[in-house]
């Protein structure tokens, strides 16, 4: 029975982590755009690893949704993580286009109209 309680006691302990870790979870949008000086070389430079980090941030099961505004200068990806996760992947975009496009990360919530349609959904 003793070793019956310690898989109990571990299974709870993982299962209390794992429900933390998705309420720890938030949207989180990103949005970007070309910078004046960058040229069509640049953008297509970035692209594969652009597309390798999304790959990578998907084929580990995550939610991540992008796509073009109609300027075809600005896009905007939202995803779902944690505030760590969130940070780790920014720091890795960053990384990819610093000298190519402007972006800024924000959290679902600090964005008020995002917020709205959330509600209406």
């Amino acid at each position: 029975m003793f070793f019956g309680f310690k898989y109990q006691n571990t299974s709870f302990r993982i299962m209390s982590q794992i429900t933390e870790t998705i309420h720890q979870k938030k949207l989180w949008v990103l949005v970007s755009s070309v910078d004046e000086n960058t040229k069509a070389d640049d953008l297509e430079k970035i692209t594969p690893s652009v597309v390798g980090l999304v790959d990578e941030w998907q084929s580990t099961g995550k939610f991540l949704w992008s796509g073009p505004f109609n300027d075809n200068k600005t896009g905007m990806a939202i995803f779902e993580a944690t505030e760590d996760e969130a940070s780790r992947f920014y720091d890795k975009y960053d990384k990819i286009c610093s000298e190519v496009l402007s972006y800024h990360l924000y959290q679902w919530d600090s964005i008020p109209l995002l917020s709205m349609l959330e509600n209406t959904a």
